[in-house]
C-alpha cells in the first residue's frame, strides 16, 4: 500500500451528553436555587461593607415588622416559613442590637408582639438602599419592564404551588383523621365480650 493511501486514525466519537443532564442548570428549580442563594450572597456582602451587623434573613424580620407593626412572633414565623424557635433566636439578636423590642399583646397574655425602636429606622432604609442595588445588578443589560414582568411571574408562581400545599395538607389531614375513626371502630368491634357473671351463669343452668 503507499503511503498516501494509508487511512488516517479515527478518532472516536465523543458520546452526547443525555439531555437531561446538559440541562440541568437552566432548570427552573436550580435556577431559582441559585438566583436566591445568589441574592442573600450579594445582600451579606454589601451588609458587611456598610457596616451593618445583620444577615439577609433577620432583615428580612425587621423589614416585615415595619411593614406590620405590633404582628405577633407566630405571624413573622408563619411568613417566613420557619420554626419558632429559630425566629425567637432571630429576635434575641434583633433585640440585643436595640432594633426590635417585644411587648404584650392588650388582649392575649400569651401572645408577644413586635414593634421597631427607633434605632431601627435608618437601618431599614439601608437595608431597603441594598434590596434596590441587588436588584439594579441582577437586572443589568436587561429591558426596563423584565424586573417587573420577572415579580409577577414568581408571585404567580409562589401562588399557584402555595395553594397546590394546602390543598394537600387539607388532604392529608382528611385521610389522617379516617384512618384514626376506622382504627377506633375496629377496636371496638374486636373487643372481647366481658365474661357474665357466676350468678347468672348459676340462673341460666337452673
Amino acid at each position: 500500500m503507499a503511503p498516501n493511501d494509508v487511512a488516517p486514525p479515527v478518532t472516536p466519537a465523543k458520546p452526547e451528553q443525555p439531555a437531561m443532564q446538559s440541562g440541568v442548570g437552566r432548570a427552573f428549580g436550580f435556577l431559582v436555587h441559585d438566583v436566591s442563594r445568589l441574592i442573600k450572597r450579594r445582600f451579606e456582602r454589601r451588609a458587611r461593607q456598610m457596616g451593618l451587623p445583620i444577615t439577609r434573613q433577620q432583615a428580612a424580620v425587621v423589614l416585615n415588622i415595619a411593614g406590620n407593626e405590633g404582628v405577633s412572633q407566630a405571624e413573622v414565623a408563619t411568613w417566613l416559613g420557619i420554626e419558632p424557635i429559630a425566629l425567637v433566636r432571630m429576635l434575641d439578636k434583633l433585640h440585643e442590637e436595640g432594633l426590635v423590642e417585644r411587648r404584650a399583646h392588650p388582649t392575649d397574655r400569651r401572645v408577644r408582639t413586635l414593634w421597631l425602636t427607633p434605632a431601627a429606622r435608618p437601618v431599614v432604609e439601608r437595608i431597603l438602599a441594598i434590596n434596590k442595588a441587588i436588584r439594579e445588578e441582577a437586572f443589568a443589560g436587561m429591558a426596563a419592564h423584565a424586573c417587573d414582568t420577572v415579580i409577577n411571574i414568581l408571585d404567580g408562581i409562589k401562588g399557584n404551588l402555595a395553594l397546590r400545599e394546602e390543598a394537600d395538607d387539607s388532604r392529608g389531614a382528611g385521610t389522617a383523621s379516617l384512618m384514626v375513626s376506622i382504627s377506633r371502630l375496629g377496636s371496638s368491634r374486636s373487643r372481647p365480650a366481658e365474661p357474665r357473671s357466676l350468678n347468672k351463669r348459676a340462673g341460666e343452668r337452673r
